[in-house]
Order: C-alpha cells, then structure tokens, then sequence
C-alpha cells in the first residue's frame, strides 16, 4: 500500500508554485496525496518566512500538525521552504516535533528525500538554492480555469526591507521558450486565466539575456490560442517601461491591470528602503499608464511605520494616496525582519501609530474605492464564475479587474444556468461593501 502524504502550502503564489511541482513528483513516484493530516503517514508543510505574521502563520501550522502527531494521527512533519531554509539550524532545535528539515534548494529532490525519511535517514537537506527548479509538471491547486505562471524566482533588487534575496537568492529567469511551452501546456489542459508572477515581473530576463524582456514575453503569451486572460502581478515601477505598457495596451489577451507595489511616496522614505522617485515621479508613472491605458485598474501596496517615517512623511504618502486614485490598495504596518538592512534603521514609529496610519490610508482607499465601484453601474463588464450560491440562487464571480484571491468579487444573476469557469458578459447593476451584483448579458 502507498504511503499517504498530506500538504500544507503557505505563503505566496510563487511558494504555492514550488508546492505544485513537489506534489506532482510526489504523486508520480507513486505517493498517495491526501487532503487532510488525519491518517497521514506524513505531512509536509511549504513555509512562508517572508514577515513576521508569514512567520507564525507557519509555526502555527507545524505546532497544529504536531498535535495530530501527538495524538497518534499523523506520521511525521517534514518542513520545506522559504522559513526552513532561513532558520536551517533552528526547527529541528527548538521544535522537535518536526521529523525533517528541507531547504528550497531540495524541492527537485523531495522524493527522494521523503523516501529518506521514512527509511530513517537524514533529516536535513540543504543544497545550494540555485537548486531550486524554476519549472516542471505541476498538480495544481488552483481551479482548473486559472493558474499561476512563474517566470523568475530569487529578487537581485535588495529593498532594505526585504529578506528574499537572502533566502531565495538573486533573480534567475526562465528562457521565453520554456515559459511559454508550460503556457500552452496548461491552456490545452482547461486554463483560460494566466497569472504571470516573479518576485519582480519587469526584470524578466535581464539576468539571461542581459536585458529585461517581459515585453517580448507577453507579446509571445498573447499569441496562445485558447487563452481568455492573461494577468500580470509584481511590476516594479522603475522598469514599467514605454515598450511594456505599449505590448499591453495593443495585446488582445493581457489585462489591462498591472499590480505596481510602490511602497511608499515619499522620496526620502524610498531611498531609505533602497527605492527610487517620489510623490511627483511616481504620479507621473500613474498618468503615463492611464495614458497607455485610459481603463487600467492599477493595483498597490504600500508600507507604513518605515524607520524615518515622520508625520510629513506620511502626509506625502496620504495626499499621494488620494491623488493617484488607485483602483486597488492594501496598506501593512512595517515588520522589521532579521539580517535586513532596515532593521538596524533609527527612528521607527512605534507599532501603534505605524498600524493607526495604515487604517487611515486604508480609509482613504475605501472611499476612492467605492466611488470608482459606483462608477461602474450601467457597464457591462467580462466576468468569470467560480461559485454558486444556492440560497441566494446567484453565482460569484470575479470581473477582469479582479485578481483571484487578493481582490474584489461579483454577485451574478444568471437567466439560465452557468458553469463553474464559465466567462461572461455581466452588467453592472449594483454595488455590495466591496463586490458588485450584476446581471448576464448576451
């Protein structure tokens, strides 16, 4: 009999990536996948160690599994990604509930290293973590109309913020060739929405072809046959180049929707995060893509309670804030992480007033947020459904101006039946807090 093994994926799109493909030589090497501990014979836990909060989120889940282990229900914990291979020495020291420690580098070889553990083997595996495969069959955990398309993995970009160059090194990009090849792949399997992730999408390729090449990218993207959208996720504002909004702008697949993390407005708090431009450089960025793209739904998080980060400085980013209009907007309290250049920085806000400045932006961003809603009553829109909602008799979907699982949705009514991953025309009849209601239309 097969052994069973549970997993557990935590963090972001591109560690979710990674957990597709260990699932899949998992399951081809003829493991048993499971979706639930209870019973297994091992569950294995991809961390996220990105933030604090990812932090505990991830030691959360371990200490959870450790009491189904405890209680004889499960077998062993195994923990791999971005927190194993940055607290290597750590896990098995202070949590000696985990069985097996894995750092990114050994996802290409999580078969045999599972085969290992349960034959009482090593318990560690570090390899380098240009190791680290950049692609490969994958078992998706997504719906099958929608998928993440990773095209780099690492950041060579050293915000003074950010501890991912340290635990997943520098860039490292995929060719166009092998990026496209696994589009085609998954289009001719069932997805119709691709969502092109990186830990910084606009530096595609510069690592391989000593340029940036995401316009050629997209340009190849928009040429698959069968594909509906086409989504771009983590733009860096200094390489939004003319040449990328131009591939855009003329694409018949790429959404106009770019996701532009500018993290803060004010140019001294940008150079202190090893950023570049200000309030007025980074208006100018926001008009030239409306200007490309008079609708695009422009997407962005910023940091607030950045050591040096003063009431004026604030200020700056709140008049930014209502200036820019932003269609998108979530806004986190500044985590100072381990071993980055920031956490030795003097002068951060304290927590309290860090966290009181993030809910006034977010404030700020609902009003904005709700006038551009009401805007779109009376247009009708491309909508995809992901759900029905047999007690209210409506289906829930998101709009093209909708990443899944990070924005906004909308409550369909359907004259006659739809299908799960169906793409439809709606009209905007109404708004509801964050979602909207609509109505299909042929």
């Amino acid at each position: 009999m097969s052994k069973k093994i549970g997993f557990i994926s935590l963090g972001c799109p591109k560690n979710q990536v990674d957990s597709e493909i260990m699932l899949n030589k998992l399951a081809s090497a003829g493991y048993e996948i499971t979706d639930t501990p209870i019973g297994a014979d091992a569950v294995i836990i991809n961390t996220c160690g990105f933030i604090e909060a990812a932090k505990r989120e991830s030691i959360d889940n371990i200490l959870e599994m450790a009491g189904y282990k405890e209680d004889g229900d499960l077998g062993k914990i195994i923990v791999t990604g971005c927190m194993a291979e940055r607290y290597k020495d750590e896990i098995l020291t202070e949590m000696p509930e985990v069985d097996a420690v894995a750092g990114i580098g050994a996802n290409g070889d999580i078969v045999e290293f599972v085969n290992g553990v349960f034959a009482g083997g090593e318990k560690t595996l570090f390899p380098s973590k240009d190791k680290l495969p950049l692609c490969g069959e994958r078992m998706l955990t997504t719906p099958s109309y929608w998928a993440y398309l990773k095209i780099a993995d690492g950041c060579s970009n050293c915000c003074t913020y950010c501890a991912i160059p340290k635990i997943r090194g520098p860039q490292r990009s995929r060719t166009i060739e092998s990026i496209v090849e696994e589009a085609e792949r998954l289009v001719s399997g069932g997805v119709k929405e691709l969502i092109v992730i990186a830990q910084d999408t606009t530096r595609y390729g510069d690592d391989i072809y000593g340029e940036p090449k995401l316009a050629e990218l997209i340009k190849k993207l928009d040429e698959i046959d069968g594909v509906e959208w086409i989504r771009l996720l983590y733009c860096y504002p200094d390489r939004l180049t003319d040449e990328v909004l131009e591939a855009m702008s003329g694409s018949k697949h790429i959404l106009h929707y770019i996701d532009l993390p500018l993290q803060h407005a004010d140019g001294r708090i940008l150079k202190a995060m090893n950023r570049h431009g200000d309030s007025a450089s980074l208006l100018q960025l926001i008009e030239k893509i409306r200007g490309y793209m008079p609708d695009c739904v422009i997407r962005t998080t910023f940091i607030t309670g950045f050591p040096g980060e003063d009431e004026q400085a604030f200020e700056v980013l709140s008049q930014f804030v209502n200036d820019a209009r932003f269609d998108r907007l979530g806004c986190f309290a500044y985590s100072p992480e381990e071993g980055t250049v920031a956490e030795k920085l003097p002068d951060r806000p304290d927590t309290e007033v860090a966290e009181h400045r993030g809910e006034v932006i977010m404030d700020q961003q609902f009003k904005i947020f709700s006038e551009k809603q009401e805007e779109l009553i009376g247009q009708t829109v491309r909508c995809v459904v992901e759900d029905y909602d047999g007690f209210a008799d409506v289906y829930v979907g998101r709009t093209w101006r909708d990443a899944p699982e990070i924005d906004s949705g909308i409550f369909i009514v359907a004259p006659d039946g739809l299908d799960i991953g169906d793409f439809v025309n709606v009209k905007i009849t109404g708004t509801k807090e964050y979602d909207l209601t609509g109505v299909v239309v042929e």
